[in-house]
């Protein structure tokens, strides 16, 4: 099994790519294959709009980063996708990385879809966030999850936590174990009923 970190934070050791790394690591441990990609390390730029991705067979004209992600995506069995959470929603580099998968996330439209990648892949959607109220971003976390279902994903999880502005995510002892079962599901299947928000104060 191949599981892709996508870490949308403009801070390669922060909060959301300790999160990331932890939910990896315990798919790792039941033998995943795993993979992180940090925005930081990336040229992806906003798309432009111009609707190339319907009018030809080439996909995407914008020529940059986005075709690893791509090939990343093609051949991961899941995703694992994480993003603070700024100005009550997702980072602006996340924003541009799902702006760019209108390429190839269309199939009521795009040519560029192909039934060979037309299987759902499952995620795990997770954010972070300063603030301690759990609730005071769960609409927008709601819309979020059911954007990534219209995207053709299979959202398992929803993790959320709360609190940064208290102190880091690594020295969260609790934080340890809860990430790697979230990664260790990935792989045994073992997942609770779901919950539009598993948040972990």
């Amino acid at each position: 099994m191949k599981v892709m970190g996508f870490i949308a934070s403009p801070r390669k050791e922060g909060n959301t790519a300790w999160i990331v790394n932890q939910i990896l690591e315990g798919a790792k441990v039941h033998g995943a294959e795993t993979q992180s990609w940090y925005c930081s390390d990336l040229d992806i730029k906003p798309c432009q709009g111009c609707w190339g991705c319907h009018k030809g067979d080439q996909g995407c004209v914008i020529k940059d980063d986005m075709q690893k992600l791509n090939d990343a995506i093609d051949h991961a069995d899941a995703i694992v996708f994480g993003s603070p959470i700024y100005m009550m929603q997702m980072s602006a580099q996340a924003k541009i990385f799902i702006d760019r998968m209108f390429a190839r996330f269309s199939p009521r439209y795009s040519p560029y879809f192909k039934e060979e990648n037309a299987a759902q892949k499952k995620l795990i959607l997770t954010f972070n966030q300063g603030n301690p109220d759990s609730s005071l971003f769960q609409s927008y976390i709601d819309y979020t999850k059911h954007m990534f279902e219209l995207l053709e994903f299979d959202v398992k999880e929803v993790p959320v936590v709360t609190g940064m502005r208290n102190g880091p995510a690594h020295e969260r002892k609790d934080l340890h174990t809860v990430m790697k079962d979230i990664g260790s599901s990935l792989v045994s299947e073992r997942f609770p009923e779901y919950r539009s928000t598993e948040t972990v104060p």
